[in-house]
């Protein structure tokens, strides 16, 4: 570029471009951690920075003089020396506060007993299918209230399928942040399906009377890690809950996707809802053969003699636990019916008593269907739980179909029946909110 006198200074927009980006090599910024170097707690003693390296100019506050280089550095670092020798416990006073910090940084100092520890207890009696879960004490729990305090209390969940039907909670103590509870809460109706694909979630909350109680944290154990008829002892670190996922960190194109998958999801979720556990019995009871008849003629015993002329299905209900809360106070007034489909005729229907203001009821009903095994092999047994209402359609609680063609619990429950002739079978079912298509409300 060459400019004539008498000219104007004109410099094309290339150029100027050319000029401001290209100033020269571009040289590393100096940091302060080149001069104060983070070592680890494993190396002998600490190395100064190589000054090749990292040149110190002369202008820097920095720089040493020439005496304070020959002594290594150490007027430099004399507030690492406070507590150590002015000569050579540079290193050792170096070493000690770095650490201090390895110590803060760690993860035995972070979060994770910020929210306080739960000790508890879980044993699975297998016979009686009964899940105990002792909780016994808490510490260091996160206040919660303006005073400091909290007024901590357990609830439990059985997940998946979380609902007010499988919650259970202790009493809660007033003003603690050490609360002992040493209170056994049990599920009935657990089985060995539910050991090996349930987890049990259990969360300290604080009790608020004016507003809504607050989540402190929670603790979740699978239940496949307890071993049946056996005791095992927990004691474990609050956590918060698991974050949802939220679509809104994906990119547009998935963003649809993941609001569907979330909404079928749920409605999978919902559709599969737990509301309770139900306890039945089932005895295929084979005809009678004529010597049995004569001796069952005369033991004078004759009850049941007519019924089983021809053989028949026995349906015993014997219980029910952790019914779902249909009515504002918080209980049911439960009964169960019972249908053998399809019903041609219209007289399969059987139907216990209603036990009032109960979320556990025991029935211990029997109910005969005369039938041959031939035919109960292709007929399907609905059994429902209602609420009972006055003035008003009774509410559905839950059910259970129990056939050929049901899967899991049932079917083996039905298939038992079917080869095992003359013998009772029990056997806990959940019962779901999924109202089966054949029945009628009535």
């Amino acid at each position: 570029m060459t400019v004539r006198r008498g000219k104007k200074l004109s410099i094309s927009i290339q150029e100027h471009m050319a000029i401001d980006v290209c100033p020269g090599p571009i040289r590393p910024i100096q940091q302060i951690s080149a001069y104060f170097p983070r070592l680890s707690p494993t190396s002998p003693t600490p190395t100064s920075p190589n000054p090749a390296t990292f040149p110190i100019p002369a202008s820097s506050p920095l720089s040493l003089s020439p005496g304070a280089s020959r002594m290594g550095g150490a007027h430099l670092l004399s507030p690492l020396l406070a507590h150590g020798r002015p000569g050579g416990g540079g290193s050792l006073s170096l070493t000690s506060s770095m650490d201090t910090s390895v110590e803060i940084n760690s993860s035995d100092s972070d979060d994770c007993t910020a929210l306080g520890t739960l000790e508890f207890e879980l044993r699975y009696e297998q016979s009686s299918n009964e899940l105990h879960c002792t909780v016994l004490r808490a510490k260091g729990l996160k206040p919660m209230d303006f005073n400091g305090l909290s007024d901590p209390y357990v609830k439990l969940h059985l997940l998946p399928g979380a609902c007010k039907a499988n919650k259970l909670k202790t009493k809660t103590i007033r003003n603690c942040l050490n609360p002992v509870w040493n209170e056994t809460l049990t599920y009935v109706g657990i089985t060995e399906e539910d050991m090996h694909r349930k987890t049990l979630r259990l969360s300290v909350c604080d009790e608020d009377k004016l507003t809504h109680n607050e989540l402190i944290g929670e603790s979740r154990v699978p239940l496949k890690r307890v071993k049946p008829d056996q005791t095992k002892h927990f004691h474990t670190c609050l956590e918060h809950p698991p974050p949802v996922p939220s679509p809104t960190a994906m990119g547009e194109a998935l963003r649809g996707i993941s609001c569907y998958l979330r909404e079928w999801e749920n409605e999978q979720l919902h559709s599969l809802e737990e509301r309770g556990r139900l306890l039945l019995s089932l005895q295929f009871l084979p005809p009678l053969s004529l010597d049995d008849k004569d001796v069952e003629g005369g033991g004078g015993g004759g009850g049941g003699g007519e019924g089983r002329r021809s053989g028949g299905l026995c349906v015993g209900v014997k219980r029910c636990a952790h019914l779902a809360a249909m009515d504002v106070n918080g209980f049911s007034d439960p009964y169960v019916k019972i249908y053998l489909k399809p019903d041609i005729q219209k007289k399969s229907k059987h139907k216990t008593t209603v036990m009032r203001k109960t979320l556990n009821p025991e029935f211990n009903e029997e109910f005969f269907y005369e039938i041959s095994l031939a035919e109960l092999s292709n007929k399907t047994l609905e059994v429902t739980v209602w609420d009972y209402d006055l003035g008003r359609s009774n509410d559905f609680i839950g059910g259970v179909c129990l056939s050929c063609h049901s899967q899991g619990d049932a079917l083996r429950h039905w298939t038992d029946c079917l080869k095992n002739k003359g013998r009772r079978v029990e056997r806990w079912h959940i019962l779901t909110n999924e109202l089966p298509r054949t029945l009628s409300h009535d």
